[in-house]
C-alpha cells in the first residue's frame, strides 16, 4: 500500500522488451536507502517488485496485464517518473490509500495556471471511471495523491501547488501526455457491495431456512 506523496523523480536508465513484458533499469537515490530485492515500488503509480538492485539503480519487471493498462509501454531512456516506497508501518498517513493498481489511463486535455497553482484538466480513457470520481474526492495521478477539483462529461481537473509540480513528472507533463489513473479504492468497495447479489444462499440461511425470499412472502421486506 502507499499513499500518493511522491518520494523521488527518477529516472529511467535502460528498458528490455519482448512482446508485452518489460525490464526497467530505473536510477535513484533517495529510495535505495533501504529498498531490497522483492520490495513494492510505486512507479507512476504503478505496484512493481524491485527484482535486482545496483549502484544508484534498481530494476523492476512489467509484466504483460501491466502493459496493457497502463502507460509504462510508452516509457523511453531518458524517461522521469514518480517513485514511491511501500508505506511503513506506523508512518504518518499524508495522503490517501493508495494501491498501485491503475484502473486506467488518460490524456491531459489542458494544463494552466490558477495563481500560484496549476490546474491540468485530464479525460479518462475510460467513461466507467467517472462513476469513481467525484468534486473533493481522491484520485491518484501517476502515483500522485490529489484532489478532484471538478468534473465534466468527459474530464475532471486537479489542481496542484508549486511543491507537487516541482517535486513530480508532473513538471514535465503538457497537453497530450498520457498519465495512469487509479480511483479512491474506497468507492470501488461501496460500488461493489451495492451491486453485489451473490448467487448461493449464506451459511446462515442453509442453516436458519430463513431466506430473503422467505421474508419477502411473508411480509418482512
Amino acid at each position: 500500500m502507499f499513499t500518493g506523496l511522491i518520494e523521488e523523480v527518477g529516472v529511467l536508465r535502460g528498458v528490455s522488451t519482448g512482446g508485452e513484458v518489460m525490464v526497467l533499469k530505473i536510477a535513484a537515490s533517495v529510495i535505495m536507502d533501504d529498498l531490497k530485492i522483492g520490495d513494492s515500488v510505486s512507479v507512476n503509480g504503478v505496484c512493481l517488485t524491485a527484482t535486482t538492485l545496483g549502484d544508484h539503480y534498481f530494476t523492476v519487471d512489467v509484466m504483460p496485464q501491466t502493459y496493457r493498462n497502463t502507460n509504462l509501454k510508452e516509457l523511453r531512456t531518458g524517461s522521469k517518473m514518480n517513485l514511491e516506497r511501500a508505506m511503513a508501518s506506523g508512518g504518518r498517513f499524508g495522503g490517501h490509500i493508495v494501491q498501485g493498481h491503475a484502473d486506467g489511463t488518460g490524456v491531459i486535455k489542458s494544463v494552466r495556471r490558477d495563481q500560484n497553482a496549476v490546474v491540468f484538466e485530464v479525460s479518462p480513457d475510460h467513461k466507467s471511471l467517472f462513476k469513481y470520481i467525484i468534486p473533493k474526492g481522491s484520485i491518484t495521478i501517476d502515483g500522485i495523491s490529489l484532489t478532484v477539483v471538478n468534473t465534466s462529461a468527459s474530464s475532471f481537473s486537479v489542481s496542484i501547488i508549486p511543491h507537487t509540480l516541482g517535486e513530480t513528472v508532473l513538471e514535465y507533463k503538457r497537453g497530450g501526455d498520457s498519465v495512469n489513473i487509479e480511483c479512491d479504492v474506497l468507492g470501488k468497495y461501496v460500488d461493489h457491495l451495492l451491486h453485489y447479489r451473490s448467487t448461493e444462499p449464506n451459511e446462515e440461511e442453509k442453516v436458519s431456512g430463513i431466506s430473503r425470499d422467505f421474508l419477502a412472502a411473508n411480509g418482512f421486506v
